[in-house]
């Protein structure tokens, strides 16, 4: 069991701490409760160039990394369609370092058209790298053009086009910044070998004076049951065909969520997994296929992607997946493979907990759910899965007309 105390700032800001004096470190971890799915469909990829503007300095502090290394710390962020995560690890004696930045940056930060064009042309090269350039880059694009018709999960977080980033202005960023990015829309974690009463003092020292802003109110278009299959071929400079079959599945906080879970592990879980042992191993159509889900806040995808043999055909490696599903579908699984992916699951969850900095970030996602308790009970929740569901899971996911896929071949 994680053991936490929470209280709230009189601004609204919640506030979560974790002590753990086994470690000389202190870990700050600031979520914010904005993601891509709260951008303007029009003036996407926002949310993604906030994760860099917000280390181009603030109002009395010019450099984010500087102070924070010269503390002995280091520090990262990520972005998703759902959230925006910042956290820094440093020795606890210079905790209150920690704090001064966090707080100033929340505050406000140091807007200048200069920043704003140094940002937006490291996520202009980012976008060209690794969305436009590379090969296979496009691919999440296109599946999510495909997949959804009106949630705002129809676009990656970098953006659903670099023109959107390129044209944002300096009173874009800032509307933006100022509807999300205040005390009353984060929660602030800490942990490590820090105590409550000195986490309240420089709460109370820091934050609290910064004013509380408006909560958020998320009222997103909801995605529309799929009654149809849809398909997409597309021919690139790529050097294998690749195949990707997509399914709509449950929202994070589903209790359904946790068969799928396991049921992704079941068909393609490592090297005994169902489908590589099938069509990798024996039949050799496929040099690498994988089952996986975005473990995203709102109902998500199940994927299954392959990349084929050279001279396998699209129709009969697409065969050989489906005779894989309506296995599952016919069958169901044994005890014994269920039982090997809960041990999985229990390792990998355990294993994710030694480390204070993943506990942070765990208990400020918990907590933007619904409850950072409930990190406590995610073994339980794996656990009551039976074979039953799976079953009955397989049958109801894997329907033909819920099904969107994907054929992306080489033009070589």
């Amino acid at each position: 069991m994680i053991k936490f105390e929470e209280f709230n700032l009189s601004n609204g800001l919640r506030v979560i701490v974790h002590e753990d004096n086994s470690t000389p470190m202190a870990v700050v971890n600031v979520i914010y409760d904005v993601g891509a799915r709260d951008e303007n469909p029009g003036k996407t990829g926002f949310a993604h160039l906030f994760e860099h503007l917000m280390f181009g300095g603030s109002i009395h502090i010019p450099s984010y990394d500087e102070p924070l290394q010269l503390a002995g710390g280091e520090n990262n962020a990520f972005t998703t369609n759902d959230l925006t995560n910042y956290y820094c690890q440093l020795p606890a004696e210079n905790l209150e370092t920690a704090f001064w930045l966090e707080s100033d940056r929340m505050l406000s930060l140091a807007f200048s058209k200069k920043s704003l064009e140094v940002q937006r042309k490291v996520v202009s090269e980012e976008f060209k790298e690794h969305y436009i350039n590379k090969p296979y880059g496009d691919v999440w694009h296109k599946i999510r053009e495909l997949t959804y018709t009106t949630h705002p999960y129809r676009w990656m977080t970098i953006g659903a086009s670099l023109k959107h980033v390129e044209d944002a202005t300096l009173e874009d960023v800032k509307a933006f910044f100022h509807k999300h990015y205040n005390p009353a829309n984060a929660i602030l974690v800490v942990a490590g070998n820090v105590t409550v009463e000195k986490v309240k003092e420089l709460g109370e020292k820091w934050f609290a004076p910064i004013p509380a802003g408006e909560k958020y109110q998320r009222n997103l278009p909801q995605e529309p049951k799929q009654t149809a299959a849809k398909k997409l071929e597309v021919k690139a400079d790529v050097p294998l065909d690749a195949f990707y079959k997509n399914w709509h599945i449950y929202a994070r906080t589903d209790k359904r969520y946790y068969v799928v879970d396991l049921m992704s592990e079941i068909l393609s879980g490592g090297g005994s997994s169902r489908l590589y042992q099938a069509l990798v191993k024996e039949k050799q159509l496929f040099s690498n296929i994988e089952c996986y889900h975005m473990g995203s806040t709102d109902a998500g995808l199940l994927t299954i992607e392959g990349k084929l043999v050279k001279g396998v055909s699209m129709a009969d490696a697409e065969a050989a997946v489906d005779e894989e599903i309506k296995k599952l579908q016919a069958d169901g699984i044994t005890e014994k493979e269920l039982e090997k992916v809960k041990n999985k699951t229990e390792s990998m969850i355990a294993f994710e907990d030694m480390s204070v900095m993943s506990r942070a970030n765990s208990l400020a996602y918990y907590e933007l759910l619904g409850d950072a308790a409930w990190m406590n009970f995610e073994l339980e929740k794996y656990g009551s899965v039976t074979t039953e569901d799976i079953l009955q899971e397989s049958r109801n996911i894997f329907r033909k007309e819920n099904c969107s896929t994907l054929h992306y071949l080489s033009s070589n």
